[in-house]
């Protein structure tokens, strides 16, 4: 056993009363590491007490307070970074200095909003007449059910526990249960920070039996979901019939443009390191690359040459550059994708193919010649596979781009700043960063357009979610 995989509820460490468990497995050996049990009927009654409980005497305490506990909460993941970030390598397969950055990163993000919620401000109204006071009020919107996912399961976890807790919201999170040692690891920091039994909760099981009992259950007012499209669509339909709010952070397809003024070897290097980041299991990860005609053939090889240095291994030897992808399913996923596009009549320029028998280990691959009826041209392949297509003009490119139901992150490297502008514009995404990585800090907004979601994590639109505005007019 790799940790101690308990379930926390009500501020109490428990092993859940199910019958139901699963074996948690190491994607780099495909061996199994931990035993992860299962939440009964029985136990989610008892949490979403806890969280009703909770959430009573958590919005009562002063954003100033709060924010004390979740610094506290902050500091101890800063202290225990190795110790988690080991356990999330074993468990999901990543590179351990990217599970070292991953776990960073969720410290900045629970001081992020240690702060940002003592500045959730109202505001005043100016009144029609003497004596009137129009006040706007900004209340935690109440218990929140949270799911995340598997491919960062530390700072997709902590997106949502550190909003709704500096909010004032009380919080159920379903964590993935792949992954569950490192979810724990950070919930433990915030339980020895002091945070009062019942605010925060975490359970794991069933994902759609947890879903479709928490969601229309009356004690959840705020749902806030990371994951697929069509899981996405479902959760949302159903928080929708039950009047609860939603954030739905879901799937995308991000093109890249290069034009011919970029610096061609800046973006390979980048666009290259980022794309076989995680194995490419990254919602924003740039898979779909529009590459202006006079600079296509260089900037190709460059990016060859990247995914065919990448070295592949497990995440804990210190000269692995991309690990393993999460579990066989995703195996089977990327092979099919490979296999639809050459029978199309791709080019397979790297990669393409499984390493060995044990583990989920894949080639990072690049795909050239890729008509648009291939499947990875259509559907969010969600693994280490890079689609090279050469453009001439740019609205067309543009269209082309655009095309998709997806709409969450998009990507360009020009010198012009019309041309700048011009993609920023046009691009129908909900992020989009022009000649450098500035993606997903703590202080800005993550989300996006279409089928890729709404709502917000991350900047203050992230807390805004996880509150309400109450208007109180007074007369004397």
């Amino acid at each position: 056993m790799y940790t101690s995989l308990e379930h926390y509820i009500n501020g109490n460490w428990v092993k859940p009363s199910g019958d139901k468990s699963q074996d948690v497995m190491n994607p780099a050996t495909s061996k199994p590491i931990g035993q992860l049990g299962h939440v009964s009927r029985g136990d989610l009654d008892n949490t979403l007490a806890a969280a009703d409980n909770g959430f009573k005497q958590w919005r009562k305490v002063s954003a100033f307070e709060r924010g004390k506990i979740l610094r506290k909460a902050a500091d101890l993941v800063r202290a225990r970074t190795d110790e988690i970030a080991k356990v999330l390598t074993q468990e999901q397969g990543k590179v351990l200095m990217e599970a070292k950055l991953e776990v960073a990163s969720a410290a900045d993000i629970i001081d992020w909003y240690a702060g940002e919620g003592q500045r959730a401000y109202g505001r005043v109204i100016p009144a029609r007449a003497d004596g009137v006071r129009n006040l706007v009020i900004m209340e935690p919107i109440g218990p929140v059910a949270g799911f995340s996912p598997w491919n960062f399961p530390v700072t997709q976890a902590v997106r949502k526990v550190a909003a709704s807790l500096a909010a004032g919201c009380s919080i159920i999170i379903k964590c993935p249960e792949e992954t569950p040692g490192s979810p724990i690891g950070l919930v433990r920091c915030f339980h020895d920070a002091g945070l009062p039994a019942g605010v925060l909760n975490l359970v794991y099981g069933v994902p759609a039996e947890i879903s479709e009992y928490l969601i229309p259950h009356p004690v959840i007012r705020k749902v806030s979901f990371t994951g697929s499209v069509p899981v996405g669509k479902h959760l949302n339909a159903l928080a929708a019939s039950h009047m609860k709010r939603a954030t739905m952070e879901l799937g995308g397809h991000s093109p890249v443009l290069v034009f011919d003024d970029a610096d061609v070897a800046g973006a390979a290097k980048m666009m290259g390191a980022f794309k076989y980041r995680n194995a490419g299991q990254v919602c924003i990860s740039p898979t779909r690359f529009f590459v202006h005609e006079k600079v296509y053939d260089d900037f190709v090889g460059r990016f060859v040459d990247i995914a065919k240095r990448t070295k592949v291994g497990d995440g804990l030897e210190p000269d692995t550059r991309m690990g393993p992808l999460a579990n066989p399913r995703r195996i089977n996923a990327i092979e099919a994708f490979v296999a639809d596009a050459e029978e199309k009549g791709a080019k397979v320029e790297a990669g393409g193919k499984r390493i060995g028998n044990q583990g989920n280990f894949f080639e990072p691959t690049v795909l050239t010649d890729v008509p648009d009826t291939a499947r990875i041209m259509n559907e969010e392949p969600f693994g280490p596979v890079a689609v090279m297509l050469r453009f001439k003009e740019t609205d067309e490119m543009l269209e082309r781009a655009n095309k998709l139901p997806y709409g969450l992150a998009s990507y360009a490297f020009t010198k012009d700043a019309k041309t700048a502008g011009k993609v920023a514009d046009a691009l129908e995404s909900g992020m989009v960063t022009i000649n450098h990585m500035g993606l997903a800090l703590p202080e800005t907004p993550f989300g996006g357009v279409k089928d890729s979601g709404f709502g917000h994590e991350g900047g203050t639109e992230g807390l805004q979610v996880y509150m309400q505005a109450k208007f109180v007019s007074h007369l004397g």
